[in-house]
């Protein structure tokens, strides 16, 4: 199963599929341990306490993303 990636609007980015096949480190290049997850979320407010990855803090902060599929950058 390929690994997608889903934006959650004013969310998280949420990864599913063979995530045993996903390479996720931090900046040292030590593995985040992913084995055996059917999905993870990444924070994109950047007010995660568990960064990277997301501990729901974007809807206690108001995040609101303005990215959508097709919008030019």
């Amino acid at each position: 199963m390929p690994i997608t990636i889903s934006v959650r609007k004013n969310g998280p980015y949420l990864l599913s599929g063979d995530l045993g096949e996903l390479a996720l480190t931090d900046p040292d290049g030590n593995p985040y341990d992913i084995a055996g997850k059917p999905m993870i979320a990444l924070c994109r407010c950047g007010a995660s306490a568990n960064r990277p990855f997301c501990d729901g803090e974007h809807g206690k902060i108001g995040f609101e993303a303005a990215e959508a599929a097709g919008d030019a950058s």
